[in-house]
């Protein structure tokens, strides 16, 4: 009971009215257990007053409404806010308005958040007078349905897309074979939004001052920029450890497939292990979505990591084609983008911010990358902040080749302005298509602005045409059927474009990469010396065998091949590189009944053995309805693999069914499959 000076209301206690408050609030996907509204948007709370308590008036009401964020909330931070009732609630600040019930037994009461308070847990309070009384406590977060929020979308499909949905497609692989993998984010899964806010709790800032950190969580681009920190654990104890090396103990990065298990592990036992560069992205994803920030997946093709920030990646090799250089490009590399304006920036850079999760480099003293927005990067504003000339680089930089000779010198090979940043990729709006946004960093080809640029750097092209028609050619050729376990058949061919005939040595090799540009061991080589008459092309072919490059490659699946061709008497050298990614065999995914809400449901899965030889300790493992994992043991070659997995649906509607697919020499293979769950039918009388 609340005790108080007259008029007397005393309340016996109060109804969150969770159910019908996070279902208006879009947050009914969290559950029902406590109320989840979003700022900026009025929620309805219910006071039910004692059996005879003297009628509610509004006019002659003198208590007030309190609520608290944070360990030390105060007025002066915002963290702490007192309001009176009106007769109608604003869209500008915290307020609220109240009727009564015909039965004088209730009052209902009407709050609205500021479009721009500090998200986070919160206390509300009924104050009056001396009297203070707890009405409960609610989560407070982002809003992108709320015009006057910093995060609002105006587009309902894209909100559905960039803050309700729970599955994903997350590209990877190189330009020219671009594959998406499954990712189950689970924003709304039990426990995931608390240990989001514990994230938020656990960043070096809320340690120095945890109010002016909670008060500086009212701005997205703040929020951002901790989550950039504290999904990587180099400068605390976040969330991921990042591993490129050999991985040996942990989980391999190309295991996850789901952004909740490894949230849940943090919070158990501290930094997981291991991730790299789409894990962080995925992970980041998850906990911006589920803070209430629109956030995509982005994944960049021949991604620049620049180390000495001159825009120019310099690739530096030996004379056998060793690289030397510490610069280097990604295969892919992935990030993410976040929408919201930037008023310290100005409103032309609103919209989608570039954030990169992954520790590379350090910015104002921490592993953070971002965020910078993609239309100062596209525009080459690169002081504008955070760290845009990094994310710059990634998408812009010059690709210079060089080769050291015995006497240390150095021979420019080739350049590239096109190499670097390509087909930049995200999962399109409401289906599980890909969704190339290269124009977004970039201005598309034949537009007024790359006329503008190409004009500029005319002069220099002419030159570099003129020198192209006096230099050979040398580029690779690929086989069409290279799918992992199989041989097949790759070639250099070097055109001589002078007027006298070339003598050369023709070198031709193929190593294990990972995608981040790790070279590893060879598994492939061939070398020739050769006469090239003018006009004419000579071929050196390389084959693959899976018995050289299966026991070197890495679960990236990814091979690179490197030709040189030289003629130390004219001093001319040419050098061509490729990377191919292996085709991987697809998990066949059927069920056997209509899923139905807390019904068992069968998933006959199967995937044929490409390898010549034995798989061992194979298993499936399914995601997006708990994960559920079926050992199946050995498979001979050219055998399917084959096994029957039961879930049980929680929730009725779309969802995705998440299959991964492991052995000891296939591993990482991923599918998924779309399952509609519909109401369970009674069969009650």
């Amino acid at each position: 009971m609340l005790s108080s000076v007259q008029p007397t209301l005393n309340c016996v206690r109060c109804d969150l009215n969770i159910k019908s408050n996070n279902s208006s609030h879009h947050t009914d996907l969290n559950g029902e257990e406590r109320l989840i509204v979003r700022r900026g948007q009025p929620f309805n709370i219910t006071l039910h007053l004692k059996p005879g308590s003297e009628e509610f008036k509004l006019a002659e009401s003198s208590f007030t409404f309190v609520v608290e964020t944070g360990p030390l909330p105060s007025e002066e931070s915002g963290t702490k806010v007192s309001f009176s009732l009106r007769d109608t609630t604003v869209d500008t600040e915290w307020s609220a308005s109240a009727s009564n019930d015909p039965s004088g037994n209730t009052v209902s009461v009407s709050i609205s958040s500021s479009p721009d308070a500090p998200i986070g847990l919160y206390s509300l309070f009924l104050e009056q007078g001396w009297e203070k009384a707890s009405l409960g406590q609610f989560i407070l977060l982002f809003n992108s349905w709320c015009p006057r929020d910093a995060v609002y979308m105006q587009s309902e499909s894209k909100r559905e897309e960039y803050v309700l949905a729970q599955h994903g497609q997350i590209y990877r692989g190189t330009y020219k074979r671009i594959k998406g993998t499954p990712w189950h984010y689970g924003q709304f899964e039990p426990g995931i939004l608390d240990i989001c806010l514990k994230i938020l709790d656990k960043n070096p800032k809320f340690v120095c001052d945890p109010d002016e950190d909670c008060s500086a969580r009212r701005n997205p681009v703040y929020v951002t920029r901790v989550l950039s920190t504290m999904i990587n654990s180099e400068d605390d104890r976040g969330v991921l450890v990042g591993e490129w090396d050999e991985i040996l103990d942990g989980v391999h990065p190309l295991d996850w497939i789901d952004s909740g298990e490894i949230l849940h592990l943090w919070a158990e036992s501290g930094p997981v292990r291991y991730g790299q560069c789409w894990v962080f992205a995925a992970v980041a994803c998850t906990v911006s979505r589920a803070l209430g920030i629109p956030c995509r997946v982005v994944t960049n093709f021949g991604s620049a990591h620049d180390t000495d920030a001159n825009l120019v990646i310099e690739l530096l090799f030996d004379e056998s084609g060793n690289r030397i250089s510490s610069d280097s490009i990604w295969n892919f590399h992935v990030w993410v983008e976040s929408w919201m304006t930037r008023p310290d920036l100005g409103p032309e850079y609103d919209g989608w911010q570039a954030s990169d999760p992954t520790p590379q480099e350090t910015s104002d003293g921490l592993f953070c990358c971002g965020p910078a927005s993609v239309k100062a990067i596209r525009e080459g504003e690169l002081t504008k902040k955070y760290d845009a000339p990094f994310i710059f680089a990634e998408v812009n930089a010059d690709v210079v080749n060089l080769l050291q000779l015995p006497d240390g010198e150095f021979v420019k090979l080739s350049g590239s302005t096109k190499s670097v940043g390509q087909f930049i990729s995200t999962k399109a709006v409401g289906t599980d298509e890909r969704l190339d946004i290269t124009h977004q960093y970039k201005y598309p080809e034949g537009s007024k602005e790359e006329r503008q640029v190409y004009e500029k750097a005319q002069h220099h092209n002419k030159l570099h045409q003129q020198q192209q028609e006096e230099e050979s050619g040398l580029h690779i050729k690929l086989a069409h059927d290279m799918v992992v376990g199989s041989d097949f058949e790759v070639c250099a061919v070097l055109t001589n474009n002078y007027k006298k005939t070339r003598n050369c040595t023709f070198v031709f090799f193929a190593r294990a990469i990972s995608y981040n540009g790790k070279q590893g061991d060879s598994c492939g080589f061939a070398s020739d010396k050769v006469k090239v008459p003018s006009g004419q092309g000579q071929r050196l072919s390389l084959k693959l065998q899976y018995d050289s490059y299966g026991s070197v490659i890495t679960p990236d699946r990814l091979i690179q091949l490197s030709a040189i061709a030289f003629d130390k008497k004219a001093t001319d050298y040419h050098i061509a590189e490729k990377t191919i990614v292996l085709d991987e065999p697809d998990i066949d995914i059927k069920l056997t009944e209509k899923a139905a809400v807390n019904q068992p449901v069968t998933a006959e899965l199967s995937l044929w053995n490409p390898l010549p030889e034995l798989l061992q300790d194979c298993s499936f493992t399914i995601g997006g309805f708990g994960l559920t994992g079926v050992k199946i043991g050995a498979v001979d070659p050219e055998e399917e693999a084959k096994a029957s997995a039961e879930f049980i649906p929680t929730r009725a509607g779309s969802s995705v069914l998440l299959v991964s697919f492991d052995s000891d020499k296939l591993k990482n293979i991923k599918s998924f499959a779309k399952v509609v769950v519909e109401e369970s039918i009674s069969t009650e009388i």
